[in-house]
Formats: structure tokens, C-alpha cells, sequence
């Protein structure tokens, strides 16, 4: 009977195989995501440069 549940058990982690794993699609997901966020992090800090060298500008013109 021990050998009967041993050889069940052991075709039962044979047959599992890891099917639950996915390997690439999870890990492509995730590089797009972090490219997405730090494209948009330059994007604003691009505005943002913007923003700030438009205000030198109104501070330069108000200083004259």
C-alpha cells in the first residue's frame, strides 16, 4: 500500500509539470509597464521644464 501511494504521488507531480508556470508573457507585460512609466516620467518632466523656463522668462521680463 506505501508503494502504491508513493508512485501515486510521484505521477501526480509528473503529471502537474509546473502547467500553473508561464514564463514570458508575465515578465514582457512587466518591461512594457516600466518603459510605459518612465516614458511618461520624462513627458512630465518635459513639461515641466517647460513650464519653469516660461516663468524665468516672465520673471527676466518683469525684472526689466
Amino acid at each position: 500500500m506505501k508503494k502504491l501511494l508513493l508512485v501515486m504521488t510521484v505521477v501526480g507531480f509528473v503529471a502537474c509539470n509546473n502547467s500553473s508556470e508561464s514564463s514570458t508573457p508575465a515578465a514582457d507585460s512587466t518591461v512594457k509597464a516600466a518603459e510605459t512609466t518612465i516614458d511618461s516620467a520624462h513627458a512630465a518632466i518635459d513639461s515641466a521644464k517647460t513650464v519653469i523656463d516660461s516663468a524665468k522668462k516672465v520673471v527676466d521680463s518683469v525684472k526689466k
